[in-house]
C-alpha cells in the first residue's frame, strides 16, 4: 500500500469518527424537536436532559481530541559532537536504507528504539525526524545487533511509516477520549465502541505489515543473523531490565531512597547474571499473533527474516557501547533528565541497598511492635518488650495475631522467624551487622568483618520462656543492644500496599464514600452523592495517586486496628467493623454503586478473615 493510500485510509477513518459525532448531534437535535413538539413540562425536560447528557459525553471526548497535541519529545539529546561514531553509523545505515537520516538522536530509558517524524500535509510532506535509542541497548548489545536495530527503525523512514504518526495519534486519542467518557449504558457510545474496534483492527494490521517491511531493511543493512539475534536478545534484556527495577530499585525508591547511578547499575547486573540470561536465550519465541497485536509475534518475524535472500555481512561483535564515549557519564546525565526522585535520599549502590533493606525490615518490625504496644497498653514498644512477653509466657498471645491457624503455643514457637528479623534489626541498629550489596546474588547479612552472620539460633531461644535469658546473654556478648530495635512508625501507614479493589458510593457511617480496598487496610474517600461515573472516578483516583498517598490524605483503617468484623448482609455487602479504640465503623454498599472487578467479593473475603482472626 502506497504512502498516499495509507494516508487516505487513516484520514478517512478519522474523518468518519467525527462524522459519526455530527450525525449523532443531528439525531439528538431532531429528537429534541420531536419531544418538544409533542410533549411539555417535566416529562419533556427529563427526556431532553437524558439525551443531552448522553451525547454530551461524546462531544466532550471529540473536542478534547481536536484540541490535543502530541507530547513534547522525550529523552536526552545526543549531538554529533558528543557521539561522532554513533551519528556516522546512523547516517551510513540511512544511506543503505535509501532514506534521510534523523535530525535528532535522543537517549531514552527503555529497552527499545523508535522513530518519529513531524510530518505535514496529512503525512505527504516530511518534517523533523527523531531517533529514540534505549540506553540499555547501548549497554548490552553488540555492534551487529545495534546496527540491525537502527536499520529496522530507519526502515520505518524509508517506508514513510512515520509520516502518519500525528494522524494515528489524533485518531487513537479521539477514540480514547470519547470512549472513556461514555458509560456502559450510553447508547450513543455503543456506535463509537464498534467503530473504535474497527479502527484498531485496521491500524494494527497496517502496523504489523510495516514491522515486516522494516525487518527487511534490518536484514539488508545488518544481515539475517544480526536481525534474528535482536529478536532473541530483546526479550532477554527486557527481562533483565524489569528484574533490575523490581529487585533492586523499586523497593528502595518506595521507602524514600534512590540510587546514584541507575544505568550504571543495570550494566553491572547484566554483566554479573550471565548464566541466568543464557538460560533465557534458550527459550523459544512466541509464534502466535493476535489481530489485536500492534507487532507480529517474534517467532513469525524470525521466520520471515530467515526466508529473505541472504546478505553477506562481516561479523562485528564489539560492544555497542563504543559508539557513545564516556557512557557512564551519559547514563548519569540521562538519569538526571528522565528520573525525578524528588526529595529521596540519593546514595551509592552499596549504601542504597543496605538502607533499603533495613528500612523494609523496620517497616515489618513496626507492625509487630505496634501490636505488642496494644497488647501491653503502652504508647510504644520494641524488642525489649517482646522479650519480656516471652519471659512472662505471653508471647503466644501476640504471635497468634500473625499465625492465626496455630494454637498460642504453636504460634509462639513459629514466631522464631519474625524474632530473627527483629534481632537482625537490633544488630544493624547496634552497628554490629549490615547488608552487603551484590549484583550476582541477593544481598547478604554480614558482620563487621564482612563474614555472614546468622541469628536464627538466638531467635529460637528467644521465643521460649525457659531460654529467653540465655538469648539476652548471647545478644549482649555480641554487642547487640535490644533497646536499639524500637518502633519508628507508631501509627500504621499504607506504605508498600497494593490495591485489591475499589467500591464507589459506599455509605460509611452514613456518609457517601469511595472505598479503596488495600491488602493492609481500607481508605475512605469522600464521594459525591450521585452514583454516575463512579467507575471512572475510581480509575482516575488510582491512576493519579499511589495507595500510600491516598491513605495520608483520607481516613485510613488498617486491618491491624480491627478487632472484629461482622457481615450484616452479603449482597450488596453491608458490614460492621470494631476497632481497638472501641468505635464501630458501618459499611453499606449500594445496588447502583460501581466497583472495579469483583471488589465486593474481595471485601467479603477480607472481612471473613478478620472475623476468624478475632475469634482465635
Amino acid at each position: 500500500m502506497s504512502t498516499t493510500l495509507r494516508a487516505a485510509v487513516s484520514v478517512a477513518m478519522l474523518v468518519g469518527f467525527y462524522v459519526l459525532g455530527l450525525l449523532q448531534l443531528a439525531l439528538v437535535g431532531w429528537l429534541l424537536y420531536e419531544i418538544w413538539s409533542h410533549m411539555h413540562g417535566a416529562g419533556a425536560a427529563k427526556l431532553s436532559w437524558l439525551l443531552l447528557a448522553a451525547v454530551g459525553a461524546v462531544v466532550a471526548g471529540l473536542w478534547q481530541a481536536l484540541r490535543a497535541k502530541p507530547d513534547e519529545p522525550s529523552g536526552m539529546l545526543i549531538s554529533p559532537e558528543q557521539a561522532p561514531q554513533l551519528w556516522a553509523t546512523v547516517r551510513e545505515l540511512a544511506a543503505s536504507a535509501g532514506t534521510r537520516a534523523p535530525d535528532e538522536i535522543r537517549l531514552v530509558p527503555m529497552v527499545n528504539a523508535a522513530v518519529s517524524e513531524d510530518a505535514r500535509l496529512l503525512g505527504l510532506l516530511g518534517g523533523t525526524r527523531r531517533l529514540y535509542l534505549g540506553m540499555p541497548l547501548l549497554q548490552t548489545f553488540t555492534m551487529d545487533q545495534l546496527r540491525a536495530v537502527l536499520g529496522h527503525e530507519l526502515g520505518h523512514y524509508s517506508g514513510s511509516h512515520t509520516r502518519l504518526g500525528a494522524i494515528t495519534y489524533r485518531g487513537r486519542l479521539a477514540m480514547h477520549e470519547t470512549l472513556s467518557r461514555v458509560g456502559r449504558y450510553n447508547v450513543f457510545g455503543w456506535v463509537f465502541k464498534g467503530y473504535g474496534r474497527l479502527f484498531r483492527l485496521v491500524s494494527n494490521a497496517v502496523g504489523r505489515r510495516q514491522e515486516f517491511e522494516a525487518d527487511e531493511v534490518a536484514v539488508r543493512v545488518a544481515g539475517a543473523d544480526a536481525a534474528v539475534g535482536v529478536m532473541r536478545e530483546l526479550p532477554v534484556v527486557a527481562t533483565a531490565w524489569n528484574f533490575y527495577f523490581g529487585r533492586y530499585i523499586n523497593g528502595g525508591v518506595e521507602l524514600g531512597f534512590a540510587p546514584d547511578d541507575v544505568f550504571g547499575g543495570f550494566g553491572q547486573l547484566h554483566a554479573a547474571r550471565t548464566e541466568e540470561l543464557a538460560g533465557l536465550r534458550d527459550m523459544e519465541p512466541d509464534h502466535e499473533t493476535s489481530v489485536w497485536d500492534t507487532h507480529p509475534a517474534l517467532g513469525e518475524r524470525i521466520t520471515a527474516m530467515r526466508a529473505l535472500p541472504p546478505v553477506q555481512h562481516a561479523a562485528d561483535r564489539r560492544p555497542a557501547a563504543i559508539l557513545l564515549p564516556r557512557l557512564d557519564e551519559a547514563g548519569r546525565a540521562l538519569q538526571a533528565e528522565v528520573f525525578d526522585f524528588g526529595d529521596r535520599t540519593v546514595l551509592p549502590w552499596p549504601e542504597f541497598t543496605a538502607a533499603s533493606i533495613t528500612a523494609a525490615q523496620q517497616r515489618g518490625a513496626d507492625r509487630i511492635f505496634r501490636s505488642a504496644a496494644r497488647l501491653l497498653g503502652v504508647p510504644d514498644a520494641g524488642l525489649a518488650e517482646i522479650l519480656d512477653l516471652t519471659a512472662a509466657g505471653k508471647l503466644g498471645k501476640l504471635a497468634a495475631e500473625f499465625f492465626p491457624d496455630a494454637t498460642r503455643k504453636e504460634a509462639a514457637l513459629a514466631f522464631a522467624d519474625p524474632m530473627d528479623d527483629l534481632i537482625t534489626l537490633a544488630a544493624i541498629r547496634s552497628g554490629v551487622a549490615g547488608y552487603q550489596h551484590s549484583w550476582s546474588a541477593p544481598a547478604r547479612l554480614v558482620g563487621r568483618d564482612g563474614e555472614p552472620v546468622d541469628y536464627s539460633g538466638i531467635a529460637a531461644l528467644a521465643v521460649v520462656p525457659e531460654t529467653v535469658e540465655e538469648a539476652r546473654h548471647r545478644l549482649g556478648v555480641l554487642g547487640i543492644k535490644v533497646d536499639a530495635a524500637r518502633v519508628v512508625e507508631s501509627r500504621a501507614t499504607a506504605g508498600g500496599s497494593d490495591v485489591i479493589g475499589a467500591l464507589a458510593n459506599v455509605r460509611v457511617d452514613g456518609q457517601e464514600t469511595d472505598l479503596i480496598i488495600l491488602d493492609n487496610g481500607l481508605v475512605l474517600v469522600p464521594a459525591p452523592k450521585g452514583t454516575d461515573d463512579g467507575e471512572k472516578r475510581l480509575k482516575a483516583m488510582l491512576a493519579g495517586s499511589d495507595p500510600a498517598t491516598l491513605a495520608q490524605i483520607y481516613r485510613y483503617l488498617p486491618y491491624e486496628e480491627i478487632t472484629a468484623a461482622r457481615i450484616v448482609k452479603p449482597v450488596p455487602i453491608s458490614a460492621e467493623v470494631d476497632l481497638h479504640d472501641g468505635s464501630t465503623v458501618r459499611i453499606k454498599a449500594r445496588w447502583t454503586g460501581d466497583e472495579l472487578g469483583k471488589s465486593q467479593d474481595a471485601l467479603e473475603k477480607i472481612l471473613i478473615h478478620l472475623n476468624e482472626r478475632a475469634d482465635r
